[in-house]
């Protein structure tokens, strides 16, 4: 059995007094006129320190009404790179204020899932939707019930809502600004055909930043059909673009499961990278830098874009999803150079 958590451990650590404590924790903290957001300050730490767990354990009701103090985040797949990479830097930013963390995956195919969007309050304090997961039914649900949510990975440009992004504009201009100074002129954009429509904002933003550069041509876009998990990428997709007139000088890869495909293909093509062909990948991809040849890519800030997403919802949660402002974070991404480009 633990030591005994009392009210004065409480305020101590939160620099308050310990009857404001005693207030909150006994449900009169509006009633004294209490800031709700010292209140939530006390419950947080409160339920950090265990101190909801030994009233349970003591089979004793808590006067205040509990959320449940876990934060849930929708996710289209649980294998996409971006959720496996962000996933701890989330845990470790809500655990430091108390709350747990938990991962739905979508499924487009489950019309359960529909119904499921209004019993979320009794499962999660908050929500965040991450890209394609934050289609128009949920946030329009969510939105109507004011349930406190954000999104991860996607901007709505239908109505103000608290995003979280990758500036993806930004990363567009690095990427073209490296490709200028190495002298490439001739650049092929590969996507996957299934994800060009998500994808399809990201895109713009590389041809616009190409186009700007006078001494590149406009580049050329192929989509890879890649219906099943092992299925080789077929050669007919590059082949065009890899001889006159156009001769491709670099690939730029949008998703990160598509590089290494795209590299064995190569390989098996007698095509050496960067020597015949420089690839950059706009995504990072787990063993980059142990390839054969190790990729170039642009690294998403992870640890920003969570210390962000954890104040965001945070606050949502503390004005009960009815906050007056909300905001928009674009975060720039960093460019990570390795052999696959060449060097300057």
């Amino acid at each position: 059995m633990g030591k005994k958590l009392k009210n004065k451990d409480l305020a101590a650590r939160l620099g308050v007094s310990g009857t404001l404590v005693s207030l909150v924790l006994n449900n009169k903290g509006d009633q004294h006129g209490i800031r709700k957001d010292t209140q939530e300050k006390v419950l947080a730490l409160a339920r950090q320190m265990g101190y909801f767990d030994s009233l349970a354990e003591k089979n004793v009701s808590s006067p205040v009404e509990q959320t449940p103090g876990i934060i849930g985040m929708i996710v289209p797949s649980s294998n996409e790179p971006f959720v496996m990479e962000i996933t701890p830097y989330l845990q470790k930013a809500f655990s430091s204020v108390g709350f747990g963390f938990s991962i739905i995956t979508k499924d487009p195919d489950d019309q359960r899932f529909d119904r499921m969007i209004l019993a979320f309050k009794k499962f999660f304090s908050g929500m965040i939707l991450v890209g394609e997961a934050a289609d128009e039914m949920t946030v329009r649900t969510l939105r109507s019930a004011e349930y406190p949510f954000i999104l991860l990975e996607k901007s709505i440009k239908s109505g103000r809502l608290n995003t979280v992004t990758t500036d993806s504009l930004q990363g567009a201009a690095i990427v073209a600004d490296h490709i200028k100074k190495l002298g490439y002129k001739n650049i092929l954009l590969a996507t996957d055909s299934k994800k060009i429509r998500a994808d399809i904002n990201i895109i713009d933003d590389v041809v616009d930043a190409v186009s700007r550069e006078q001494q590149m041509n406009e580049p050329e876009i192929v989509e890879i059909d890649r219906s099943a998990a092992d299925k080789e990428i077929d050669f007919e997709h590059f082949e065009k673009f890899l001889r006159p007139p156009f001769r491709a000088d670099v690939i730029i890869v949008f998703q990160a499961d598509l590089v290494y495909p795209i590299m064995a293909l190569l390989r098996r093509k007698k095509l050496r990278v960067p020597q015949d062909i420089a690839l950059i990948s706009m995504e990072e991809g787990t063993g980059f830098d142990l390839m054969f040849t190790p990729v170039t890519c642009l690294r998403k800030p992870l640890a920003s874009m969570a210390i962000k997403t954890a104040n965001m919802i945070w606050t949502e949660i503390k004005n009960s999803g009815k906050g007056k402002y909300k905001r928009q974070v674009s975060i720039p991404p960093v460019l990570v150079v390795r052999n696959s480009c060449g060097t300057l």
